[in-house]
């Protein structure tokens, strides 16, 4: 599928500087562009390669449209705008709708839905139109899927649990697991708390590969619409999700943890259980927090990367910090009589 430059700013807006007519097939990176396709600037410490670059066209700043005489298009958010040109030039694969007769179904779907070789479909089920249950899906009895969901191979879905319209769960994800619910007797040995919530995940929400969203021990885990979950994130037994947050890959969430909408959650964030994060707040690759977040705003406590050397002494002057702040109290204390002598002298 190619557009003309034209075509593309007649769909999605900006303003063309350059031939309508030129044609364009692809997205790709500045480096790796060749003609017929288009690619995007976002960051101006890269414009070096946008001179070198052979692709047909650019999608650029204003503020960059003179880095280059070749055709471009002008938008105030070149990686929304490339996002949206990659969206026209790779549509979703299309799945013919029908059963594959390895498949074991004990609900009534509708004809448009496809489902995939050895997949499994409870009883009870309530399963969306245009909906693909891919090969070795495994959904439980009773679960609600969304219309036009993508399941992709492999995914689990535990009993009892809503998936949203328009879902994509990638290969591996388990929705409705139990969380880690034990009591501990007198004896030092661990009994079961039976996990009797559900999961229910909003509209449009994305849920990567190997990723696990445990049910709730008695109320629902809740994944708001708009999330978009990374590979290999574990989110606990009675957390709830605001709409519209993004989470990056290893990041995690302890048990009954709230998290606002509109949040940004980089790798490998860990959230211990029951606080509450605020709306808009930006969470750093690494940060551990161990605290409830009331206000929106950009939080890290991950230490920049050193040499081992470096690291050894840095940390050999923190495991002194305590002493040296009783020191610096006692010299305060001292400091405090002598200037009060010193007055009444």
């Amino acid at each position: 599928m190619d557009f003309t430059l034209g075509e593309l700013v007649a769909r999605l807006g900006g303003e063309l500087v350059g031939d309508p007519a030129i044609r364009v097939r692809q997205i790709a990176s500045l480096e790796a562009a060749g003609e017929g396709d288009v690619a995007f600037l976002s960051n101006p410490r890269l414009s070096a390669a946008l001179q070198t670059s052979a692709a047909s066209a650019f999608i650029l700043s204003p503020k960059a449209a003179a880095l280059t005489e070749r055709a471009r298009i002008l938008t105030p958010d070149p990686y929304l705008y490339f996002a949206r040109v990659a969206q026209l030039f790779n549509p979703p694969k299309a799945h013919a709708p029908g059963i594959h007769p390895s498949a074991v179904v004990a609900s009534s779907v509708p004809a448009s839905v496809s489902i995939g070789a050895n997949a499994v479909v409870g009883e009870g089920c309530d399963i969306g139109e245009g909906c693909v249950i891919g090969p070795g899906c495994l959904l439980g009895d009773r679960i609600a899927l969304g219309a036009g969901s993508l399941l992709h191979a492999g995914v689990k879905i535990y009993d009892d649990c809503i998936v949203g319209a328009r879902a994509i769960l990638h290969s591996g994800a388990v929705i409705g697991a139990d969380g880690l619910g034990f009591a501990r007797d007198g004896d030092k040995h661990w009994v079961k708390i039976p996990q009797i919530g559900r999961v229910i995940l909003g509209d449009d929400v994305e849920i990567g590969a190997n990723t696990t969203v445990d049910r709730g021990a008695l109320d629902d885990t809740v994944i708001g619409s708009g999330v978009k979950l990374d590979n290999l994130i574990h989110v606990a037994h009675n957390c709830r999700v605001g709409d519209d947050t993004i989470m990056a890959a290893m990041a995690g969430l302890a048990g009954s943890t709230t998290v606002g909408k509109r949040v940004m959650v980089g790798g490998k964030a860990g959230f211990s259980g029951h606080l509450e994060v605020a709306d808009d707040v930006t969470v750093s690759a690494d940060t551990n927090v161990t605290k409830t977040i009331d206000k929106a705003g950009v939080y890290t406590s991950m230490v920049p990367l050193q040499s081992h050397a470096d690291w050894v002494k840095n940390f050999s002057h923190l495991r002194r910090l305590d002493a040296m702040a009783e020191r610096l109290r006692e010299l305060e204390k001292k400091l405090a009589s002598t200037e009060s002598r010193e007055k009444e002298s």
